[in-house]
């Protein structure tokens, strides 16, 4: 399942087509200026073949098309029923690019008599969301609900995504809004509380794999009649170059595929070769800001925490291809030297500090390098978080308790009035004693017998004494 990105609608379609070929512009210059973008029944028309995109001219147009998703949309699931029974109430669709987001509320539209406004964050602002709800209202009160698809709605700041609250409310819109970042910190809680949320995945190999046999297939909508023959390795190349995203494959197959000359015999065969020569370099999807960072940071702690080095030299790949901050990387490797090895292996912090120095010194790309050794050994080394755990215990008893005062024979007797009143009076200097170790408290009184740190027990403490 698969759609194109976030359009402004009118623009898109009337530079798209020709308007003796496509004549959107006076299809909607019919209208008034109320937000009615479309007034045919099919508001994502098929795109016109050989002139759009392979991706637009493949998009499917009912369920039966549908590859992909299957727990949210397959036959008997909630959403689709709710879908085809025209019962939809609001709901946010959460995914990364090209997994059926506005497919999804393309099927809406087709699928529900309500009234579909296709809107953009991207290239709309709240006076055009006015008169949508103005019109939305004026067709409310002749008996037909309008369904507002907002693509790209984490592009709203909160101020403006407070504007659909009440027509929410009120039933004037049943909103679908469409984001590839995380609605718990992109959305306001309002309006989450107004909507389902439903989580689109990447697209599996098997649905990209369906997807790509159809294109390649399809004469009228795909390429056909181009006669490809895609090589095994080419073609599993293509999926994971796809990466999840539809439309980036079928983007590139068909860039590739227009490059690709025709033999003899009018066949176009890709290979490997052929996509060395087509392609550059595949662009990972990250992003250095949104949720993507954060997932690939914690994988790549949780690999090391783990002593997984395997693992952990992967998601250092990732964020290293995705163009992340290599001084990041080195920053959250010496919280973890302190953190998750802590005293079992007081070197780490040492190994992981050096690490840092040499990013800083060395540069990219050769500090790829370090940051692998420093990584290859952090994940080597014995872990134990005592240390991190009991600065954490202290933190809240020193919070429970308040400002506990410090036992006066710890206290420093610096003058003969403090000596006078008890301060340092009971003190044991550690050095009189032969062993050079005496047991006294160094807690307050309600803390007393506290303990924080226990470290765990590794392999030669009894030999180190």
């Amino acid at each position: 399942m698969w759609c194109a990105e976030p359009v402004n609608l009118r623009r898109f379609l009337c530079d798209r087509y020709n308007a003796e070929d496509y004549p959107w512009e006076s299809m909607m210059d019919d209208h008034d200026s109320t937000g009615d973008l479309f007034a045919s029944s099919q508001p994502f028309p098929p795109a016109p073949p050989g002139k759009a995109p392979l991706a637009e001219r493949l998009r499917p147009q009912s369920f039966d098309d549908l590859v992909g998703q299957d727990e949210v949309v397959g036959p008997g699931r909630p959403l689709r029923k709710a879908i085809e029974e025209d019962r939809l109430s609001s709901v946010i669709f959460w995914g990364p690019p090209g997994c059926g987001k506005t497919t999804l509320a393309g099927l809406v539209a087709r699928y529900t008599k309500s009234h579909f406004v296709p809107f953009s964050a991207v290239t709309g602002g709240i006076p055009e969301l006015r008169e949508i709800i103005k019109a939305a209202e004026q067709r409310r009160a002749r008996g037909q609900a309008t369904t507002l698809f907002v693509d790209e709605i984490h592009r709203f700041n909160k101020a403006q995504q407070d504007a659909f609250l009440p027509h929410v409310e009120r039933g004037t819109v049943v909103l679908i809004g469409a984001t590839t970042e995380n609605p718990s910190f992109e959305l306001i809680a309002p309006l989450l509380s107004r909507s389902l949320v439903i989580v689109l995945q990447p697209l599996s190999t098997e649905a990209l794999g369906s997807i790509f046999d159809r294109a390649i297939a399809d004469p009228a909508r795909g390429l056909g009649t181009l006669r490809l023959t895609i090589e095994p390795a080419a073609r599993d190349r293509l999926m994971a170059f796809g990466n999840g995203d539809a439309r980036s494959l079928l983007t590139t197959l068909e860039f590739v595929a227009g490059h690709t000359p025709a033999g003899p015999d009018g066949r176009r065969i890709i290979d490997e070769r052929v996509l060395e020569s087509a392609l550059l370099k595949k662009a990972l999807r990250y992003d250095k800001s949104g949720e993507e960072h954060y997932n690939l940071i914690s994988a790549f702690i949780k690999s090391l925490r783990d002593s997984d080095p395997d693992g952990a030299l992967y998601w250092l790949a990732r964020m290293l291809e995705g163009g992340e901050s290599p001084r990041f990387i080195a920053r959250r490797m010496v919280i973890f030297a302190s953190e998750d090895i802590g005293n079992a292996e007081p070197q780490a912090l040492v190994v992981a500090n050096a690490v840092a120095q040499a990013v800083e010194f060395v540069g990219l790309p050769e500090a790829q390098i370090t940051l692998a050794h420093g990584t290859t050994y952090l994940a080597s080394r014995p872990k134990d978080n005592a240390s991190y755990v009991g600065l954490q215990e202290a933190i809240r008893d020193a919070r429970r308790h308040g400002n506990l005062g410090v036992p006066l024979h710890l206290r420093n007797a610096v003058t003969s009035l403090m000596k006078g009143i008890g301060y340092g009076e009971g003190y044991r200097y550690v050095h009189d004693d032969a062993a050079a170790r005496i047991e006294q408290s160094h807690l307050p009184e309600p803390l007393k017998g506290a303990r924080y740190y226990r470290p765990r027990r590794l392999p030669g403490d009894e030999e180190r004494g």
